[in-house]
């Protein structure tokens, strides 16, 4: 079984027992929150498409972590201009683990 999830404006696919790093959610460590968000189904019975979410679907997940990913340069620069700029940028995360998926 599995569900295709949206949350921060990205999909993702989950399954029981995936960990996953969305954007940011105002949750405190160990908390289980709620994804209602649910854009496709698929169960034994077959696979169910939302239009635009499955109803009655939720995902179940708990945050395993409040984080930020690793730096990534950004390096600016105009030729002929003696113009160089070079910034560090390092996006916050939340890491989830997926508890249930359920209909």
């Amino acid at each position: 079984m599995y569900a295709i999830i949206e949350t921060g404006g990205k999909q993702y696919r989950v399954e029981q027992g995936t960990k996953i790093q969305v954007e940011t959610l105002p949750a405190e460590k160990g908390a289980e929150i709620t994804l209602e968000k649910v854009l496709l189904l698929a169960t034994d019975a077959g696979i169910q498409v939302g239009k635009p979410t499955v109803a009655g679907a939720k995902v179940t997940a708990q945050v395993v972590a409040q984080d930020r990913g690793p730096k990534i340069l950004v390096f600016k620069k105009r030729s002929k201009k003696t113009y160089k700029k070079t910034i560090g940028h390092r996006q916050n995360y939340t890491e989830l683990l997926v508890k249930t998926i359920s209909a």
